[in-house]
């Protein structure tokens, strides 16, 4: 055959630096129409200050297109159908597919450097809106080659984008760029949105939103990415990953960009050479192969990299790939694109091992859109759907072959197929046999598809304004913790704010407290006709400049009505550490509170909780006080109390070397863990197990940890979970979905001490990263010897630095001298009682997206079993940890046996957008104390 270039002809003589181009007809006129994606001619340090302006700069040159196919020619149409085409595009992935179930084809976009993505959202009139920031919570910070499937079968098609974050310690150490906090704040304050140098796994929710599941499914590393499939690789009827991976020239080595960066060793090139010409000085850069990615499913969002056992795993400079039957066997073969190389061409024997079932679909649709590109497929067999859309063009820079294969695994055959065409036309075929090869004909179709409604009925059903007369906000003040303490994984600025409550007017009904941040005075609502209504507390006004993190509702003066104590906490340890202190308001009975100078037990600090229990059992209330930080030294144990009442208004602190320094505290509780008739205290908190103290008739004394259960504890919720008669334990740890992974074979560890002798101690984190088999120091070099200035002699290059060990960098000596901390497990867990003993075992998957705050453990639902609310997020992370925000509230329906089934807040209605930090069941309502934001309550409908 002969090809003439025509692109003048059809309309297609695109200015643009284009990367890639998608045919799909995307305004169901029963043509092919063109998305053709660009990168930029802009210096990628030269972006607009405001990406806004720069979005919709419609020029000549750069920015993406979208031409109509009108009569056979194309036509530009960008701007009538509302797509964005500016010169800070720099479009490296475009995909397309049905995201909203609505049968029009929408758009996602990857863009590379300050770019955020697009996610272009099809308005079925020939138009899109860009949703990206209402419908997801970030994306990759260099994003290339993406995909669109649906990856966990449940009928909505996700997104996995490709990313630069490095699979190893070393190359991470040595070849990745960390951002600044600052720098991630200006980018999200001009419009650049959230951005993470990560693969990112969006998991569609189903109703237009987006869950970003990449750590959790461990597939979010995979070093310098370029082009993304998703398709089921063994025929098991789950889809996998895979992933292509390498650059030629190594431009981000660290020393490299070191050297470039010194203005004298470029004077002595320039001086020695006689030239400022470098070309040749790239062509020494180091040329780093790296090795694909097989990501195989493991079910339930769990993959497992089984590149080498597929031998897929040779290292190469690969971008390009495409799938596609080439050997008509039944499954997918691979065609690799590799630069400097020639390709890799792999066949795939799947379909011919036992169990490895397939169905494949050959379309013939219409005259202009002879491969029926944009029809759905959704197969069901057994309890299992499947659906694939067929979309040509894919991951980065390449196209996929047209036929569509199902992997069925051992099922004999499907119950039934629905075939939909492009333009809503369908077909229905029952009891295809399993290895079946189908020719769909757009001929047979008829008809006029619709997705079924989802269920109506959601449980609940947001009420806050009619709870609250004026519905009260957090407003968290302005502090960095990164400024002071670099090496710090989180803020611990951020933590509230908790909720209190209790009768404080003795109307019998009880009323509410919301904690305020730092120039926010705490608020007081009294229950007025099933709902609150704040009331003027003068004192709580003059106290505003302390963060109230925690508090407690109890008799303390003995009077009969519930005073009030406070702990203040925020961690800006530059006020001086007398700012960190209880504070007591006694109650006069009505409401009214007023500071009590005198009788406030003298404890100082940083504090995690405040936990009063009469547990000498003579009458009165005594206290733990729960030491939470020190302030500037992230990582030491502070100092925690136990105070015995002796008298009115006497504080006996009977702290001793066990209830002292406990740890890390953020929660604790008094229950009655061997059931004599004496309050026994559970204490949880971060870098510390889960610990009891036995009471011996008044004597607090340090009992067991539960084994395994070292973590990042925030919260411990008390309830008989299984209807067994005995007290369970809802323990909030910080989950899977994130950067750092722990166990007790492999746990994050920390090691506190006072490296360079200032006075100053530091934090020193080691942690096993990807497949590491030893520890290595989280921290990068940039911000290791920022804080310890001490350690630049000790590792002058970055590819030095990326082989040492903790052990490496400092002596014997100074390690013995260091407090050190781990981690074993970032699970949160129910701690169950069984008999005498105590096991923790995890919450289900849905309960590991995010960390853990609010909770609350009761019976939501009215069907007189106890269910669990989690609440979480957490924005307060340094860049290269992440960021915790794809979790709108967990509700987990308890069948009474210790079952537990997470609704998803589609379903449920519980949509909770926000970083939650406490949890209450009032009258029928959740009540939700978020971090800045306004408190929620959802009611049961």
């Amino acid at each position: 055959g002969l090809f003439t270039e025509s692109a003048a002809l059809y309309g297609l003589n695109d200015e643009g630096y284009s990367t890639h181009a998608s045919f799909f007809d995307y305004d169901l006129d029963g043509d092919l129409d063109c998305f053709v994606l660009n990168n930029s001619y802009t210096d990628p340090k030269r972006i607009a200050a405001n990406a806004a302006g720069g979005r919709n700069n419609y020029g000549a040159a750069g920015g993406d297109r979208l031409y109509e196919n009108i009569g056979g020619r194309f036509v530009d149409v960008t701007e009538k159908a509302g797509l964005y085409s500016g010169d800070i595009d720099f479009g490296l992935g475009v995909s397309v597919g049905d995201l909203n179930n609505d049968l029009y084809p929408d758009i996602y976009v990857s863009n590379d450097f300050w770019e955020r993505d697009y996610l272009y959202l099809n308005n079925q009139d020939g138009t899109f809106r860009e949703v990206l920031p209402d419908n997801m919570n970030y994306v990759s910070a260099n994003s290339m080659g993406a995909d669109i499937a649906d990856i966990n079968n449940d009928g909505y098609q996700d997104i996995f984008s490709t990313d630069m974050l490095p699979a190893s310690n070393y190359r991470m150490k040595s070849a990745l760029m960390i951002e600044e906090y600052h720098l991630e704040d200006l980018k999200w304050r001009n419009s650049y949105f959230f951005q993470y140098i990560q693969n990112c796994l969006h998991i569609n929710k189903g109703d237009g939103t987006f869950r970003e599941m990449a750590f959790f499914a461990d597939v979010a590393a995979t070093d310098w990415s370029w082009g993304s499939l998703i398709f089921d690789m063994d025929n098991d009827g789950r889809k996998d990953i895979f992933v292509s991976n390498g650059i030629y020239h190594d431009i981000t080595d660290l020393d490299f960009v070191n050297f470039l960066a010194d203005e004298d060793q470029l004077k002595k090139v320039v001086k020695e050479s006689g030239r400022i010409d470098f070309r040749d000085f790239v062509e020494y850069l180091p040329h780093n192969k790296q090795k694909n990615f097989a990501f195989i499913n493991q079910g339930g969002l769990h993959f497992k990299n089984e590149a080498e056992s597929l031998h897929l795993g040779q290292e190469s400079f690969s971008n390009g790939s495409a799938y596609g039957d080439l050997d008509n066997d039944g499954d997918y073969d691979l065609v690799v694109n590799n630069v400097n190389m020639e390709a890799f061409v792999y066949r795939n024997n799947a379909a011919g091992q036992e169990g490895n079932g397939f169905l494949k679909f050959q379309l013939k649709g219409s005259k202009d859109n002879p491969f029926g590109i944009g029809a759905l497929i959704r197969v069901f067999y057994q309890d299992e759907m499947q659906v694939n859309q067929a979309m040509l063009s894919r991951g980065f820079q390449s196209s996929v072959g047209p036929e569509i294969i199902f992997g069925i695994g051992q099922w004999p055959q499907a119950d039934s197929v629905q075939a939909i065409w492009p333009d809503g036309k369908y077909q229905v075929l029952k009891g295809l046999a399993a290895n079946s090869t189908v020719k769909l004909d757009y001929a047979n179709a008829s008809g006029k598809f619709s997705f079924p409604s989802p269920a109506a009925g959601q449980a609940f059903s947001e009420n806050s304004a009619s709870v609250f007369a004026a519905v009260p906000a957090h407003v968290e003040n302005k502090y960095l913790d990164f400024d002071h303490e670099r090496l710090m994984p989180h803020m611990l600025s951020r933590e509230g704010p908790r909720l209190l409550h209790g009768d404080v007017d003795g109307d019998k009904q009880e009323d509410l407290v919301l904690l305020g941040a730092a120039g926010q005075a705490t608020q007081l609502f009294l229950a007025r006709n099933g709902r609150f209504v704040k009331t003027d507390q003068p004192y709580f006004e003059l106290d505003k400049e302390g963060e109230d993190v925690c508090g407690a509702l109890f008799d303390a003066d003995e009077d009969g009505d519930l005073d009030l104590m406070l702990g203040v906490g925020g961690n800006e340890y530059l006020r001086g550490f007398d700012y960190f202190t209880a504070r007591l308001y006694a109650n006069d009975g009505d409401g009214n509170f007023i500071k009590d100078l005198v009788n406030v037990p003298p404890a100082i600090g940083q504090i995690g909780c405040i936990e009063p229990s009469d547990f000498d059992n003579d009458g009165d209330m005594d206290l733990f006080i729960g030491g939470r930080a020190i302030p500037g030294a992230y990582g030491l144990t502070p100092r925690s109390y136990l105070f015995r009442k002796e008298g009115k208004n006497v504080w006996t602190d009977i702290t001793t070397e066990e209830t002292g320094p406990v740890g890390m505290v953020t929660d604790a509780i008094w229950t009655d863990v061997n059931d004599d008739g004496w309050p026994d205290l559970i204490v949880v908190g971060e870098w510390m197990p889960v610990t009891m103290f036995v009471n011996f008739k008044g004597t607090i004394k340090r009992d067991v940890t539960v084994p395994n259960s070292r973590g990042w504890w925030n919260r411990i919720e008390a309830a008989d979970l299984d209807q067994d008669g005995d007290t369970d334990y809802v323990l909030g740890n910080w989950g899977h979905n994130m950067k750092f992974q722990a166990s007790p074979q492999k746990p994050l560890s920390i090691y506190v001490g006072d490296y360079d002798n200032n006075g100053k101690y530091e934090g020193i984190i080691e942690w096993y990263f990807g497949t590491d088999e030893k520890p290595y120091p989280f921290a990068s070099k940039m911000d290791l010897t920022a804080q310890l200035p001490v350690l630049k002699k000790t590792a002058l290059k970055y590819s030095e630095y990326a082989q040492k060990q903790v052990t490496d960098m400092f002596s014997p000596s100074a390690l013995a001298q260091s407090e050190q901390k781990q981690v074993t497990t970032f699970s949160t867990s129910i701690l169950w009682r069984e008999g005498k003993e105590f096991v923790i075992k995890p919450m289900p998957d849905e309960a590991q997206v995010s960390p853990a705050f609010g909770i609350e453990t009761a019976d939501l639902d009215g069907d007189g079993v106890v269910d669990i609310f989690l609440g979480g997020n957490f924005y307060g992370l340094k860049p290269e940890v992440g960021r915790h925000d794809g979790f709108s509230g967990g509700y987990f329906k308890g069948d009474g046996k210790g079952g537990f089934k997470y609704i998803s807040d589609v379903e449920c209605g519980l949509k909770v957008n926000g970083e939650v930090r406490d949890a209450w069941f009032w009258n029928g309502q959740l009540l939700l104390a978020r971090n800045n934001a306004p408190v929620l309550s959802y009611k049961m409908k």
